[in-house]
């Protein structure tokens, strides 16, 4: 264990290493092999000129989800790499103001080879202005947040069926987001190619091979970082990782069906026909059962959701290993000159169109009698209109408040908790005589649950950080965040219920 330990590569060393060595090459570098060649032309490596706060976002951090938690790990945790960021942000910013010094010209014996290596040591790397990074990213963020948000809602619709062995719609939404994470987590293919024409001296190293052989061959570990310090910088990636995973799972949702479970009102299949698990019947209908089966209901849904997920985090990086010789890649170009610009477009045409769905329904007339009724707009439409809400709100206060304490993600925990309560808020002003009285208003309510809160919170990158932290701190942090959020419910839906009691919700899905 003791000679494992000595070669295993420190996060900032190898990094450091890796400048290094990536200056010796390019003054060693002969002049017919100039980088990032298309068609026998050279041409400046574009970058993007990412805001150094993205750091903070644990969904781009190069932590592995297969990596084991009682041993030393080379990549190393989680709380490593936000201890770096300050220095890292300073360096960089150093980096970003320092001018760009030419390299040496090598001489030739070929006239042609020397053209070649004049142009590509005075060409200089081009950046994506920060604008137009930030841009995209939000962007994406909106969009992704649209689809996840969608298919959170789809997957609870499929899932709540007559005779379903798990009555909370959300935990099979909450599976499928950590899977998902966990499978661009691992990749190391898909965002990997920066010309789509990689050279064999550039490949990456194959992932099976990599957990197979470093650890007779430690150097791996720099490699596979070399190879994915670019991936976490690049905006489609960020919207996939937090803006659709954290879109389509809901913590929010899964301790509000906690509470449920624990005050014997979570909706079943057999005994509730709605889809929607908002529609419950009063509480004097419901019957009557022991303490100590509550209990036991809670821990039911706990368990589950959490171990299911962290089992989907795990089972999605193996398939990244798996699928690796299969899995196509995205060209640096085509993302950011198609794609980027693209989803542009696509991410505030969608958001403004489902902005004038709500306000205007297409399905109805003015004079149209009798009127017909309201039901898809309470079903997806508004919580479209508050999902990028949410998404950006989480964005933005990850950013700010996950450095803050290196062992305890301050920032998802911030906004789960936030987005907890206010889903018991709003949900008690659906069920209550004095809330939403109108079919509207309960709609209204319904999609700032499903679409804000739902956004809002996460489950896929909560359980990327259970799995990426210290055991220790793991352990405190999933603690608190279920036991705070429960506790939250417990305060804001139990007071009503156990006071006054709920009324039927006058949604009509």
């Amino acid at each position: 264990m003791g000679n494992r330990e000595e070669g295993i590569v420190h996060p900032s060393s190898t990094s450091a290493k890796l400048d290094n060595s990536a200056e010796q090459k390019a003054t060693r570098r002969e002049p017919n092999s100039a980088p990032c060649q298309l068609s026998g032309h050279s041409r400046p490596e574009e970058r993007y000129d990412l805001p150094h706060e993205y750091q903070n976002l644990d969904e781009v951090q190069e932590h592995s989800p297969i990596e084991p938690s009682d041993v030393p790990r080379p990549q190393g945790y989680l709380e490593d790499s936000r201890s770096d960021t300050a220095q890292s942000d300073r360096s960089r910013s150093r980096q970003h103001h320092a001018p760009i010094p030419h390299q040496e010209e090598v001489p030739s014996k070929s006239s042609s080879n020397s053209d070649t290596a004049k142009r590509t040591s005075t060409a200089r790397p081009k950046r994506v202005s920060r604008l137009a990074t930030e841009l995209y990213t939000i962007s994406y963020l909106i969009f992704f947040s649209i689809l996840g948000t969608l298919a959170r809602l789809g997957l609870q619709a499929l899932t709540f069926y007559p005779g379903a062995p798990v009555a909370t719609g959300v935990l099979w939404a909450n599976v499928a987001g950590s899977f998902i994470l966990g499978f661009l987590a691992e990749d190391r293919k898909l965002f990997g190619s920066k010309d789509g024409a990689r050279s064999p001296s550039t490949a990456p190293i194959p992932l099976a091979q990599f957990h197979r052989d470093r650890e007779d061959n430690p150097s791996l570990e720099a490699s596979k970082q070399s190879q994915t310090a670019g991936k976490k910088t690049i905006p489609l990636y960020i919207g996939l990782s937090t803006g659709f995973c954290g879109s389509l799972t809901s913590f929010s949702s899964f301790i509000r069906d906690a509470f449920l479970a624990l005050a014997n009102t979570l909706p079943t299949a057999i005994s509730h026909t709605a889809i929607s698990s908002s529609t419950i019947s009063p509480t004097s209908n419901i019957v009557h059962r022991n303490g100590g089966y509550s209990f036991m209901a809670v821990l039911a849904v706990i368990i589950t959701t959490v171990a299911l997920s962290i089992s989907a985090l795990i089972v999605g990086a193996q398939l990244a290993i798996a699928a690796e010789p299969y899995t196509p890649s995205i060209t640096y170009l085509f993302a950011r000159r198609i794609v980027d610009r693209a989803t542009v477009i696509l991410a505030w045409g969608s958001w403004l169109g489902a902005i004038l769905m709500a306000i205007w329904p297409p399905d109805r007339t003015p004079t149209q009698n009798p009127p017909k009724p309201e039901h898809w707009r309470g079903a997806a439409i508004f919580a479209l209109v508050f999902a990028p809400l949410g998404c950006l709100l989480r964005f933005y206060v990850s950013i700010l408040l996950n450095p803050k304490i290196k062992s305890f993600p301050l920032g998802t925990f911030a906004v789960n908790m936030l987005g907890t309560a206010l889903e018991g808020m709003f949900w008690d002003l659906q069920h209550s005589s004095s809330g939403a009285s109108s079919v509207v208003g309960c709609q209204v309510l319904q999609g700032m649950m499903d679409g804000f809160c739902g956004a809002a919170t996460t489950v896929s990158t909560w359980v990327g950080e259970l799995n990426g932290l210290r055991r220790r701190h793991a352990w405190v942090y999933g603690g608190v965040s279920v036991g705070v959020g429960v506790g939250i419910m417990v305060g804001v839906m139990g007071g009503v219920l156990w006071g006054k009691g709920w009324d039927m919700s006058v949604c009509i899905r």
